[in-house]
């Protein structure tokens, strides 16, 4: 679970924000209030917070968001118990507050919105409060049960690890069995497995390497392995042809049948590797 937390001023804005039935906007949590619309919560939170007239961002606003798959299984009654929770934990369970549901997204979350000035006239200690807010819901998600957020991270940490190696394993794949002789085949064979390997131009509008897409994902060659990134994947090509990659005009290449100029460190990469095959042919033939 995610929550997030911040001092605001706008807060009849807010509450009616919370309060939009277009959200599919539910109460789940009401302390210390009679008012039956935004505007007059508002006015509720305003006879308290009058009395301290130098608190400018006198309400506070939370969003709590469990996981998809957490919020399709909560009740009204355990979002009321997440809220309570929450509230105690961050020492504001005795203050005028007031909570919705929003169901209007695959993602359901709650708003929280707490008067900041408590009934004595003291505003409430806001520092660090997108912090406190974070480690507090991961406490009540823990006792309740839910997904935290490190154990959300973790899962996509895992994912993306997995999701590395398969575009690897493609890749090595295509060498193997097609060993492409410049980009053009490679791009091809790498498509026809489903990888999408899309050319990364700089901002001098040079190729510079290349991206993969696959299954959602959008990452750069040395992202998925050190192996390949734009002049290690030339130099793994250059060694299914007899020459090096041709280069037009010393620092460009076809690709999809067009010239595209090179990065000056991809050129370099690749004709060091024209150099050196070509010394490597001469030395072979006894030259």
């Amino acid at each position: 679970m995610i929550g997030k937390g911040k001092s605001i001023s706008h807060t009849k804005a807010s509450i009616s924000y919370g309060w939009n039935q277009e959200k599919e906007a539910e109460i789940i949590y009401k302390k210390h209030l009679m008012g039956e619309t935004p505007k007059e919560i508002a006015q509720e939170f305003k006879i308290i917070q009058d009395q301290n007239c130098r608190c400018k961002n006198n309400t506070l606003s939370f969003v709590l968001s469990p996981t998809i798959e957490d919020g399709k299984h909560l009740t009204k009654e355990q979002f009321n118990e997440l809220t309570q929770k929450f509230l105690q934990k961050m020492k504001l369970e005795n203050r005028q507050a007031i909570a919705f549901v929003h169901r209007d997204k695959q993602h359901i979350h709650i708003h929280l919105y707490v008067n900041r000035i408590g009934f004595d006239g003291k505003a409430y200690n806001d520092s660090y409060i997108g912090k406190r807010s974070q480690h507090t819901a991961g406490q009540v998600a823990k006792e309740m049960g839910l997904t935290t957020v490190r154990e959300v991270q973790q899962e996509k940490i895992n994912e993306l690890k997995q999701i590395r190696q398969q575009i690897k394993n493609i890749h090595q794949k295509v060498l193997q069995e097609h060993r492409p002789q410049n980009f053009d085949h490679y791009i091809h064979h790498m498509k026809r497995e489903g990888v999408k390997v899309i050319p990364s131009i700089n901002k001098q509008n040079k190729l510079q390497g290349f991206r993969f897409e696959y299954q959602g994902y959008n990452l750069k060659g040395s992202e998925v392995h050190r192996s390949m990134s734009g002049g290690k994947l030339a130099l793994e090509l250059s060694k299914n042809t007899t020459q090096s990659l041709t280069l037009k005009q010393g620092k460009a290449i076809v690709l999809f049948g067009r010239l595209i100029e090179l990065s000056t460190n991809l050129a370099l990469k690749i004709a060091k590797h024209a150099i050196k095959k070509t010394l490597k042919k001469g030395m072979d033939i006894g030259f």
